[in-house]
């Protein structure tokens, strides 16, 4: 919501400071607003209350979140109402955004989100479209939104056109800050999401997804091991009980197989197969 004021005193401490060659943009943390205090955001000169969110917008971007801090790619952060001070008379906050991890040494504080993401619900056309305007002026990459209202839907902001381009369900976003692409339809569908984050995490060689996978490869060698034993022996007509058929079944020893293996072929029970010396 706007709120018509004469004028507004909510500078945080800390003059503007106007960096040569970069358009006079000031810095990123020379906020308008007093982070973290106030609910007032300013956009292009109007004042905006960001009013907490009802569930639609919530959970989306509680979704979006999960999404993104799976997929983010090394050497980059994702964060949750990153206040930005991206021109002279706007300072807001995007819902979730990407960026370089780090100090940009051109300007001794972080670094510019590279990515932004926000969840449209209640929020009127004017303020989106211009957050969306002022972020690409300032030099974010690219901007998308995802609209709870209605159908839900994933645009990205077109500086070409200055409107939002729907995204077909099959898209995939592709971008250098995420470690696998994004396919538009994990952002709409939470068993989709999950999807995405694990083959995320496999691309990144999360140590416990690759050691499950090592033991379930393992256990899959171990049993096509068992079965290829058990068939041996039927061939030869060798009886195996219940119990001796689940102790050749159970086994996971790799090298104790083997040596039933070589057993099979002379053995003349299968008492005689699966005793050890």
């Amino acid at each position: 919501m706007d709120e018509k004021r004469a004028a507004y005193e909510l500078r945080a401490p800390g003059g503007a400071v106007y960096l040569p060659g970069r358009a006079d943009f000031p810095r990123l943390d020379d906020h308008l607003v007093v982070p973290e205090v106030t609910r007032d955001e300013i956009i292009k000169g109007r004042r905006v209350v960001a009013m907490p969110a009802l569930a639609p917008h919530g959970d989306q971007n509680s979704e979006l979140d999960f999404v993104l801090r799976g997929l983010v790619a090394p050497g980059y952060q994702v964060s949750t109402d990153l206040l930005t001070r991206v021109a002279k008379d706007s300072d807001f906050a995007s819902d979730t955004s990407i960026r370089r991890k780090g100090e940009d040494p051109a300007t001794g504080t972080r670094y510019l989100e590279e990515i932004v993401f926000e969840v449209v619900s209640t929020q009127s056309e004017r303020d989106v479209r211009d957050k969306a305007e002022e972020m690409q002026g300032r030099g974010v990459r690219r901007i998308f939104a995802v609209f709870v209202k209605g159908p839900r839907r994933v645009c990205e902001w077109s500086p070409k056109s200055r409107r939002w381009q729907p995204l077909d369900g099959g898209t995939r976003i592709e971008d250098p800050c995420l470690v696998t692409p994004l396919a538009v339809s994990a952002l709409l569908d939470a068993a989709l999401a999950d999807n995405a984050v694990v083959e995320a995490l496999i691309a990144k060689k999360n140590p416990v997804l690759l050691n499950r996978e090592a033991a379930a490869a393992a256990e899959g060698r171990a049993k096509g091991k068992a079965e290829s034993i058990l068939k041996f022996l039927e061939a030869r007509g060798i009886a195996v009980s219940q119990a001796q058929r689940e102790e050749i079944l159970r086994c996971n020893d790799l090298e104790r197989q083997d040596r039933w293996s070589l057993r099979a072929a002379v053995a003349a029970s299968a008492d005689e197969l699966i005793k050890e010396p």
